[in-house]
């Protein structure tokens, strides 16, 4: 078979353009600070199944991506920035092979498998997730696989016993990824339009190999969490309750947040709201089941996340992996019939694909204006990406021209893997902020006189992060725990100046430097900024 046709490898080979190449080009976020700080106290504090943020209890995520996290560390070490998000690209990586397994499955159509999974690796969230270390992706790809091996199980006679096992495993570990998320975000959802569509017709022949599946979910879903209940029953039950809370009150939104999901599709945004136009595609599409099956599951997905009062653009993760099944049915029409289609119809092509054009042959120049003083910070890399972006716009209006529309699809494409590959390398060296203090200017002070340090009221994942180490918050939810020591070192928020002085009125209180972590300049987040102060007892 030609490479070519091997649609399958080449769709890796795009996954590994798309998800591995340049992944410490970004700085640390929030959450990735959260996840690698448990992650290293794993290895540093050997708190493996008691997991600790700043060494104290972290129970409000399962620790399954954190234990695929800290073997990375231990392989890669614990500075590599792409070891750290090695675990995530692996889950995006399998996350969009299953796609086009899934698609495969129910369509028994190669291409089309191909521009699904195609689809799913740029589409923005999916490939965000991929290449940050947070976990999400994690838990969405464990479902993906294990909603495989469950269509596996309810359409063959054979293995249904094994395919069972592996989609009971497979749930098993999306819910020690993220707990049930994805079961209620992706799985419920499919099992939804899998009977709308599909209709359960053998079930009463695999009753036996459902409870199977269910007994190894449920067993290895609530391993761990009984575990942590059991020999830290007051940890887990203060967490628990904060963690109910925040999903009554923190973060809501009307019902209708979610109703622009497309938006988060990135580039295939027009294209995926079109597929969802059923009175339109119902007769155009190759497959009218499977068009049925992936809308009904979009859609499913979207009622069920807007019935959840917290709601974040990055929690339509899971939409964003049936829609894209559902976008290709689209795009692989546009692949047979785009040359015959009437003008009407192609006005939307044309304004997805020429505006995304426009952008490449616009980056050379906007760019220019952009970077300014810092052009020459980025040279190469702007040159380099400058080029491919223009050719590739310019190739993208000749083809449209002649009505080609396959390869305006894969210029597509190839015009994120340039981004990728060529425009991620500028990203840190942009608008650095030029005050910036890293938080290990502290060890400077003790490496002189050597005291402890502590934070005042409350820590920063990316501060602690940095450190390298856990630094001791005096606030312990009802009071200050005022140190034993004579002199010590501590750290505070500028807000917090005020509560500090008067908590260590009866001290001397010094401020010795200033520690500044936000990396971008035009950009200043409070938490990531501290006042450090050296404190002696008169």
């Amino acid at each position: 078979m030609k490479l070519k046709d091997n649609y399958l490898l080449l769709l890796v080979l795009v996954c590994l353009a798309i998800f591995f190449v340049n992944l410490d080009a970004i700085y640390v976020n929030i959450m990735e600070a959260r996840n690698f700080v448990t992650a290293r106290e794993m290895i540093n504090l050997k708190h493996w199944f008691f997991t600790t943020m700043n060494n104290e209890p972290r129970y409000e995520k399962p620790p399954l991506p954190t234990w695929m996290t800290a073997i990375s560390m231990l392989i890669f070490g614990m500075k590599s920035l792409f070891a750290l998000r090695l675990p995530s690209a692996i889950m995006g990586t399998l996350t969009v092979v299953f796609i086009y397994k899934i698609a495969l499955k129910l369509t028994a159509h190669r291409k089309f498998a191909f521009i699904s999974g195609l689809i799913a690796s740029t589409s923005f969230y999916i490939l965000l997730s991929g290449r940050d270390g947070q976990w999400d992706i994690h838990t969405h790809a464990w479902i993906i696989m294990a909603i495989y091996a469950f269509i596996k199980l309810v359409s063959e006679d054979e293995e249904r016993y094994l395919n069972a096992g592996l989609a009971g495993l497979f749930i098993g570990c999306s819910f020690l990824s993220k707990g049930p998320v994805s079961i209620y975000a992706l799985f419920l959802p499919f099992l939804i339009a899998y009977g709308a569509v599909y209709k359960y017709r053998k079930f009463k022949g695999i009753w036996k190999p459902l409870i199977l599946m269910l007994i190894v979910a449920a067993v290895l879903s609530a391993s761990w969490s009984l575990y942590v209940y059991f020999f830290d029953t007051h940890a887990v039950s203060r967490i628990t309750e904060k963690e109910t809370s925040r999903w009554l009150d923190y973060n809501v939104r009307p019902f209708y947040y979610y109703w622009s999901f497309v938006i988060q599709s990135g580039i295939w945004t027009i294209p995926a709201f079109v597929s969802l136009l059923y009175p339109y595609l119902k007769n155009r599409v190759f497959n009218k089941q499977g068009y049925k099956f992936t809308l009904w599951w979009t859609l499913a997905s979207v009622v069920l996340l807007s019935i959840i009062p917290e709601k974040k653009s990055r929690y339509l993760l899971p939409v964003l992996i049936p829609l894209a099944i559902n976008t290709a049915f689209y795009i692989e029409y546009l692949f047979r019939r785009f040359d015959m289609l009437p003008k009407k119809e192609k006005w939307v092509v044309y304004f997805n694909f020429v505006l995304i054009a426009i952008i490449g042959l616009v980056f050379p120049f906007a760019g220019i204006l952009y970077f300014r003083e810092q052009i020459q910070d980025v040279m190469p890399w702007f040159v380099v990406t400058s080029c491919c972006l223009f050719i590739i716009g310019a190739y993208m209006i000749f083809y449209l021209r002649r009505n080609r529309f396959k390869h305006v699809f894969y210029l597509s494409i190839w015009f994120i893997i340039s981004i990728i590959f060529f425009g991620l390398p500028m990203a840190n060296k942009i608008e650095v902020n030029p005050q910036y203090t890293s938080i290990r200017k502290v060890d400077m002070y003790i490496e002189k006189d050597p005291m402890p340090v502590y934070e005042f009221k409350g820590f920063t994942p990316e501060i602690i992060w940095e450190y390298g180490r856990p630094i001791k918050v005096l606030w312990n939810g009802e009071g200050f725990e005022i140190p034993q020591q004579n002199k010590f070192l501590l750290l505070a928020t500028q807000e917090e100046t005020a509560e500090m002085k008067n908590t260590f009125s009866t001290f001397k209180v010094e401020k010795i430097d200033e520690i500044d972590m936000n990396p971008v300049g035009n950009t200043h987040k409070e938490r990531l900024y501290r006042n450090l102060y050296l404190i002696r007892k008169n």
